[in-house]
């Protein structure tokens, strides 16, 4: 019985992560096509199973390509002055445009993982990113700031540390967050340099 007990948990471990991950992305799928599909289909006259999706992500890489022209930068200029004057708005919508950017803009913050030693007298070391390599404009000129992302969430803290204690590891950054994220069980290799 212990062996059988052993068996399915074995498989629960294999199955687990497949199941989950494939239901998210079905969940996801089926409630954004099917919104666009019930709001399109009226209009189209017939169903078509993916369609939703298609539109969204085309939608979404025209208006990407649309806000680089010159002729829409002045209207985001705009738009932004107006957001900075409504306190509320301004603080959401600032650091949202920041969280996005770390992600996928051009000034991506996650790319350069690195190890803290949080206890030396009992060698204590936590993996983190390096979100801002200067702190001069709160007079912590010897201090750096690192993200730690929680493992089996997506929040994070952040830390202020000294310099000396920050050491870059040789991992590629997308390796390092899911191994911290997986709160260490995903296998990494090692890379000869960091990105």
């Amino acid at each position: 019985m212990k062996k059988l007990g052993s068996y399915f948990f074995q498989g629960v471990i294999l199955v687990a992560p497949i199941v989950i991950t494939i239901y998210i992305l079905y969940a996801v799928f089926v409630r954004v096509d099917g919104w666009l599909v019930h709001n399109l289909e009226p209009l189209i006259g017939f169903y078509i199973p993916g369609l939703g999706i298609v539109i969204l992500v085309a939608s979404v890489t025209l208006l990407g390509f649309i806000g680089q022209t010159a002729l829409v930068r002045p209207i985001k200029k705009l738009a932004g002055n107006l957001i900075r004057r409504i306190p509320l708005l301004n603080l959401l919508y600032s650091a949202l445009n920041d969280l996005f950017s770390a992600f996928v803009g051009n000034e991506k913050k996650f790319n350069v993982p690195v190890k803290v030693l949080f206890n030396q007298e009992n060698n204590l070391w936590k993996l983190g990113f390096i979100t801002k390599d200067s702190l001069e404009e709160f007079d912590l000129e010897e201090m750096t700031a690192v993200y730690f992302p929680h493992s089996y969430n997506f929040s994070g803290e952040l830390y202020l540390v000294p310099r000396d204690r920050v050491q870059p590891v040789s991992v590629s950054p997308a390796d390092a967050m899911k191994f911290v994220v997986s709160a260490g069980v995903t296998r990494v290799e090692k890379n000869a340099q960091i990105n």
